[in-house]
């Protein structure tokens, strides 16, 4: 049976019978084949585990120096501005960098594409896309934090280049999952089963594990840096809106001629039953006074101490009201009393558990006031009774007046209508006609994967793709929207009656449907809902649209929709990425999006995927603040594995972290994430990583403390076509500068982070600290004033622009110490987030490949002389340094010779002229064929101890190379021998005669016979 759903023309069909199991072809039902499995496996990890630790098998432990840890300790409320103006700390730490910045970021817009209208350098592009929804079921892991490191550089770069940009946070309701896990924790805690409850009362408490895990999640997003637009937030259960009232406003509501007033806080007035003493409540919606079952007040505040355990008369039920105290109320929020309607409100049926109030409903599902408001506003629709109840308040002498007051509005976004929290308690899409669209569209080419490899599983997949059943015997998710339909005279509806089922977006449309379908009218007809819900899939396809606000016609919808890419893991290829495709099609009539991004499997070190019962899922929290191994422990005894499992986990946990994980920090961690190949092999991810990405942070830091001390208290930078380097040096690192650029942008264009980071890291780490920092700080002792200047504006313009370049990787870094910077605007912008980012186009041409080209030989010729200080243990000593060259080769090296001194740590450099000769006493090192160095070491060792211990060493690689090079030439060797081996061998032999070719020169270099007269 095929219907006409609220979805659109999506075909489906009626469920199996009840209880039906799932088949497959082995004749074993799914669920008894993966239990076996999963116990086969688990008995396989107890005897390894047991094995080992008979053994003392484990993983070396890794060591490492714990930082000192600084924190930030200048007084900021959340959301204002961190002060920068305190000195920095000497070095590093996480904790001090990442503090205050982010409620900032936040308050002040930066990650709502509003803000795109105040960038003077906005284009006009679109750039969104939807946060894959984590489950609700747990807190992120670091597969998660992948998923979010690649989506947030991407959005932080394409914000800053002066796009549009709307990246929307989600959560997935998780409904198997969801449902289990509160299962299991109502048994653990109450002792009660699902079916002890209703449904609405299991759902409430379903609602209530939602609210502390997704809070939970959403908690970690932000740790995480994510600049996503928090005020369009999304849950795949959500079908409200909310509305931000800055006061009071008018608004309409469907049924209602007249706008209905919100935004405003009444005030009246309970009696004592005893004494007649008043006790003033606050509330935004005064109907839901006739369900009130108590008032409470904070146990601290000394207006009411003397009122708690008394009680108060309702004016209008005669009920009574405990006074009670409780700390969860906030004392400064109207009057400090808190009128208590638990039926109606999610915290204050939290209060009614916690101290056993009674529930009473007064809402039909109609919006209508229930019998348990009485007779007086019985049948009365809510907000009319709203006015009714003022009235009677006033007529009574309790109403004490109102006042504006900003609220969220809760709006349904199918009907517009206010939501109004209330106690309540197989069917299959036809997948074929769906799959073939979505085949046409990779083939078409408007549909495009990175990697593309993936194509061909697309393809494979949906070719032999059956109906997709979206049916689930859950109280937790989408229920399905078809109704049984029975009136006067209709079958017998014990079986499953095709004719009978109607579908419909309520049960007014579904009463329509069924009488058009009947012939009958729609007073006669009596509707019954399915009680199954919709797979968790379904309601995720959604989501690129829903989250937009479809159905309806939402400004986001139309300018944001489609997205404009799609980053999720390969494996979820099949379960949501084909099938956002095929509904996106199929209700909005375009794809939800262009271009799909993979990024692999995440494993841990060992190449294991992550499992909670392994014990190698790792929180991102605990790398970014550090965790211990006994709080490892007990979080996994928090969880909800059976002891069995738990065992294995922390023996897991044992071996991979014996001494827990160390402090990395946000940046750090977001860094070495996007610094994986995401495309292809899986992601094997190790600690030692983000401990090295944590000690490039510290590199950062102490570069711009050099920058910081380098430039004076005045400066101003100036524009950059006024910078024009004239020392050669300054010319490479310019170029370099350039290069980083220009192969950022061609990373960021092709979604290819790992190159974009490896540049920056490149920049940073081997060009600027190791090399240019190096070169100028004898020009910035100098203290002259021409090249100190030239100097000062082109090192302030490299870690300026290189930090911007870091900006989407390592954004609280980079804030913290772009925001100490001097600036030649007049009026830069508030943060980094939103500067510009570096581009090729908006730079002078500062291309220098001669120098670039000279520069590699002048490193390579420090590399010699590093060799030899290496060789001879010259740790503090700084011999001269005389180069043997061509004619050539002597002017690429000149422009360099104050850099090739500094970094080479020679006493001094002199070319020689060709022919002439070196003083007696140096060793000898080869570079080239054309270029030779001496280094003095006369004065600095012993000549004959050196002339013993180099013909020692002569002998022992003499004789190394011997029996290396036998080996290559045995009968049959290119035959018989693997290539990889020979290669092996070929290496070994040439890195042989490159070190007794050496050795020789050195000798050669003792045995000179005395200075000729030069």
């Amino acid at each position: 049976m095929f219907l006409r759903c609220w979805w659109g023309e999506v075909g489906l069909q009626v469920r199996l019978r009840p209880g039906a199991s799932a088949w497959i072809s082995n004749g074993a039902p799914s669920h008894v084949r993966d239990r076996v499995g999963k116990e086969r496996r688990q008995r396989r990890r107890v005897e390894e585990i047991e094995a080992r630790s008979g053994s003392g098998e484990g993983r070396a432990e890794q060591p490492w120096l714990e930082p000192e840890v600084i924190t930030y300790s200048v007084p900021t409320p959340p959301g204002e501005k961190k002060d920068t103006s305190v000195p920095l700390p000497d070095s590093y730490s996480p904790q001090y960098v990442e503090a205050a910045w982010y409620p900032w970021w936040e308050r002040q817009g930066f990650f709502k594409p509003e803000y795109h209208e105040r960038l003077p350098h906005r284009e006009d592009s679109t750039f969104s896309l939807c946060i894959p929804p984590p489950n609700v079921t747990g807190s992120l892991h670091l597969g998660h934090a992948l998923t979010v490191a690649i989506q947030d550089a991407v959005v932080r770069w394409r914000r800053m280049q002066g796009w549009k940009v709307l990246w929307v946070p989600g959560c997935d309701h998780a409904g198997i999952a969801t449902q289990v896990v509160v299962e299991k924790q109502l048994w653990r805690e109450q002792g009660l089963r699902r079916q002890d409850l209703t449904r609405a009362a299991f759902l409430k408490e379903v609602w209530r594990w939602k609210e502390e895990k997704g809070g939970e999640i959403y908690h970690q997003l932000r740790r995480l840096g994510s600049s996503l637009d928090w005020d369009r937030a999304r849950f795949t259960m959500d079908a409200v809106e909310s509305r931000e009232l800055s006061g009071r406003s008018y608004i309409s509501i469907p049924g209602y001629q007249d706008k209905v007033a919100f935004g405003e806080l009444v005030h009246f007035a309970y009696l004592t039953e005893d004494s007649g003493e008043e006790v003033v409540v606050a509330t935004t919606r005064p109907e839901t006074m006739l369900g009130d079952v108590a008032v409470v007040v904070h146990p601290g505040d000394g207006r009411y101490t003397h009122l708690v355990g008394k009680q108060l008369r309702h004016p209008f039920t005669g009920r009574l009201l405990p006074v009670l105290a409780d700390t969860l109320v906030d004392r400064e929020f109207g009057t400090g009393a808190v009128k208590v309607t638990p039926a109606h409100d999610y915290t204050d049926y939290e209060l009614s558990l916690k101290h056993q109030l009674p529930l009473i409903s007064i809402f039909n599902e109609n919006g209508t006031m229930a019998t348990e408001s009485g007779d007086w506003l019985e049948g009365v629709k809510r907000f009319d009774a709203r006015e009714r109840v003022l009235a009677a308040l006033s007529e009574r002498g309790l109403y004490r007046g109102l006042k504006e007051h900003p609220m969220v509005l809760r709006l349904c976004s199918r009907s517009g209508d206010v939501v109004e929290p209330l106690l309540k308690s197989q069917w299959y899409v036809q997948c074929r006609e769906l799959a073939e669209e979505a085949m046409a569209a990779l083939d078409r080419g408007q549909l495009s994967f990175t990697p593309p490899s993936l194509q061909k599983t697309w393809h494979s997949w949906l070719a032999n793709i059956s109906d997709w059943c979206i049916s689930r015997q859950l109280w937790w998710g989408h229920r399905i929207p078809a109704y049984r339909v029975t009136f006067p005279g209709s079958r017998d509806l014990e079986g499953e009656t095709e004719e009978l089922w109607v579908i419909g977006r309520n049960q007014e449309e579904a009463r329509r449907n069924a009488a058009k379908q009947h012939g009958i009218e729609e007073s006669e007809i009596a509707l019954t809902q399915d009680e199954d819900v919709l797979d968790t899939w379904f309601s995720s396809a959604l989501f690129p649209f829903a989250a937009m606000g479809w159905p309806r016609e939402r400004a986001d919808l139309r300018n944001f929709y489609p997205n404009s890419l799609l980053e999720t893991g390969s494996d979820l290829i099949f379960f949501w990425v084909a099938r956002m495709v095929m509904l996106g099609q199929q209700l909005m009539g375009e794809l939800p999006f262009r271009q799909v991004l993979f990024h692999s499997m995440v494993r841990d070190s060992h190449g294991r995927k992550m499992s909670k019962s392994l014990g190698n899922v790792i929180d991102p929290l605990d790398v970014i603040n550090g965790i211990s191994m006994l709080r490892l422990h007990k979080k996994l005894q928090e969880g909800n594995l059976d002891p069995r499992e738990s065992r294995i986990a922390q023996e897991g946990q044992k071996r991979d972290f014996p001494r827990g994980i160390p402090e990395c920090g946000t940046d750090a961690l977001r860094f070495s994430l996007s610094s994986y190949k995401c495309q292809g092999e899986d992601i094997n991810l190790d600690i030692a990583t983000f401990l090295s990405s944590r000690r490039f942070c510290n590199k950062i830091w102490n570069t711009m403390k050099f920058t910081f001390s380098a430039l004076p208290e005045n400066f101003q930078p100036w524009p950059t076509d006024m910078v024009h380097p004239a020392a050669a040096i300054d010319r490479w690192i310019l170029s370099r500068l350039l290069h980083t650029i220009a192969a950022c942008d061609q990373g960021f264009q092709e979604y290819n982070l790992q190159a974009v980071t490896s540049a920056i890291h490149r920049f940073w780490l081997h060009d600027l600290c190791d090399v240019y920092l190096e070169c100028v700080k004898p020009v910035l002792r100098s203290g002259e004033r021409s090249p100190l200047e030239s100097v000062q504006q082109i090192l302030y313009l490299s870690t300026e622009r290189a930090l911007c370049l870091l900006s989407p990787f390592m954004p609280y870094l980079t804030e913290e110490l772009w925001q100490r910077l001097p600036s030649h605007h007049q009026h830069r912008q508030p943060s980094i987030c939103v500067t510009r980012y570096p581009s090729v186009s908006e730079l002078p041409d500062w291309h220098y490949p001669q120098e670039e080209s000279d520069f590699l030989f002048v490193q390579e010729v420090v590399r010699v002389v590093r060799a030899v200080r290496a060789d001879y243990q010259l740790t503090k000593a700084r011999p001269e340094l005389y180069i043997s060259c061509d004619e050539d080769v002597g002017g690429r090296l000149g422009p360099f010779l104050g850099p090739l001194q500094t970094l080479s740590r020679s006493g001094s450099v002199e070319l020689l002229t060709p022919g002439g000769d070196a003083p007696v006493g140096c060793t000898i090192a080869v570079v080239n064929q054309h270029c030779q160095v001496h280094l003095l070491l006369k004065g600095l060792i012993d000549p004959q101890k050196e002339l013993e211990k180099l013909s020692a060493r002569q002998q022992r690689i003499g004789a190394q190379l011997s029996t290396a090079i036998s080996r290559t030439q045995i009968p049959g060797y290119e035959e018989k021998v693997p290539e990889r081996i020979r290669e092996e061998n070929a290496q070994k032999v040439c890195s042989l005669q490159a070190e007794l070719e050496r050795v020789t020169q050195a000798i050669r270099g003792f045995e000179k016979p005395p200075d000729k007269p030069r």
